[in-house]
């Protein structure tokens, strides 16, 4: 009981207190906000002062969280703006990472089995964690911020697939025709958004909008829920669920009109990044064992190899999806952001462990590397960009299909 009371309290405060100190220190240098809270839901945690120790209840409200960032990311994806020249790039860099990797996993762990969950949690991209930091610096738009929405939809969906297929510990034929029920599940629930205006749903959207009844925060929410919970039970992976719900609610709630459409994305961001997205990042400082990888050498060797490895087996391949004419700054920036990854990490390396496929000390070490990944990765990126010739703004790309309204 008094350890759920210390979360309640101390989490809530550390959330409040991280983008204060983004904005300080913001002045000085510009550092994306899941680095605060990652690091004090590390300092406050068992590793360091113990404040909040690893509890039940923090980790369903962290379980929401994550499924809250990968509906998000699902949400915010244009799939018209990034479909052609980035997503057909981004899809055979995905690829090239994911041979890469499975053959580097191989050749680091002791068995198998642990060799395909590392060659998997290499190939991620953690977009989620990307895009509040693409928005933060007017870069969604831009044909560099679509490139690297491209590479992170499908360094997120990507993973989900293979972690389906090939760790879910059923054999890979009957996994085949489980994913192929779930993603016809998606595309009837995809299709049967699409159709038709939907008006009499957009109307109640828009009278409980300012209401009590906030039907479509609530909708959003049961979407969520059907499309996790189908996922569990099928022994797939609940992002795979998550994810696509963020489809299936862009598709549907796109026919409200513009004022509308405004207000429930702020409302969505809201209690996404607001509430359950914070809890995730500094439960994950919280339950990062400091201790288990500092004194194990060989996993303190594998951080700063696993670190590396981000970079050369998903960040060059992440750098095809480049605009053409992007300069040498912006693909030292695009192969930072591809190589950006954590909550991949943090599935891959759950179910490794409760498979007993993957040595603790591998799975902390993956983990550190992909915090550090989020910790280092986007700030350097973001200084990259701001030295392209262009200063971090471009215009509009020729290559890469702009919507247009009407």
């Amino acid at each position: 009981m008094v350890d759920s009371l210390n979360a309640l309290i101390i989490v809530p405060l550390l959330a409040a207190a991280a983008p204060l100190l983004a904005s300080l220190i913001g002045r000085v240098a510009k550092i994306p906000l899941v680095v605060f809270e990652i690091v004090l839901g590390l300092i406050v945690g068992p590793s360091v002062l113990g404040w909040v120790p690893h509890s039940q209840f923090v980790d369903a409200l962290a379980n929401f969280g994550l499924a809250f960032l990968f509906f998000m990311a699902g949400n915010e994806i244009d799939f018209g703006a990034i479909r052609g020249r980035p997503l057909n790039r981004a899809a055979l860099g995905w690829l090239i990472s994911l041979v890469a990797g499975v053959v580097i996993g191989l050749l680091l762990a002791p068995n198998f089995a642990a060799g395909i969950f590392v060659g998997v949690a290499l190939t991620s991209t953690a977009l989620g964690t990307l895009m509040p930091v693409l928005r933060d610096a007017g870069e969604l738009s831009t044909p560099f911020g679509r490139a690297v929405t491209a590479v992170g939809a499908v360094g997120e969906f990507g993973p989900l697939i293979a972690i389906s297929l090939f760790l879910s510990g059923r054999r890979p034929g009957v996994a085949t025709l489980v994913l192929v029920g779930f993603a016809v599940v998606a595309a009837l629930a995809i299709w049967l958004a699409s159709r038709g205006t939907h008006a009499t749903f957009h109307r109640l959207v828009t009278a409980t909008l300012h209401t009590s009844g906030q039907f479509a925060v609530r909708f959003v929410v049961v979407v969520i829920a059907a499309l996790v919970g189908l996922s569990i039970a099928l022994g797939l992976d609940m992002l795979l669920g998550a994810f696509t719900a963020g489809v299936i609610c862009k598709i549907l709630l796109k026919g409200a009109n513009k004022e509308d459409a405004e207000v429930i994305e702020g409302k969505l961001e809201a209690v996404a990044f607001g509430f359950f997205v914070p809890i995730f990042f500094i439960n994950t400082g919280i339950t990062f064992n400091l201790k288990a990888l500092v004194t194990d050498p060989h996993a303190l060797l594998l951080l700063p190899i696993f670190l590396v490895l981000f970079l050369i087996v998903r960040g060059i391949p992440g750098t095809f999806a480049l605009p053409v004419g992007s300069t040498w700054a912006d693909r030292r920036a695009m192969a930072l952001y591809s190589a950006t990854a954590l909550p991949i990490i943090v599935a891959v390396t759950n179910i490794g462990l409760k498979e007993h496929d993957l040595q603790p000390g591998t799975a902390t070490a993956l983990v550190g590397a992909g915090m550090l990944s989020v910790l280092l990765f986007p700030l350097i990126a973001l200084g990259q960009r701001r030295r392209s010739s262009d200063g971090g703004i471009r215009p509009p790309d020729t290559d890469i299909h702009v919507p247009t309204e009407g």
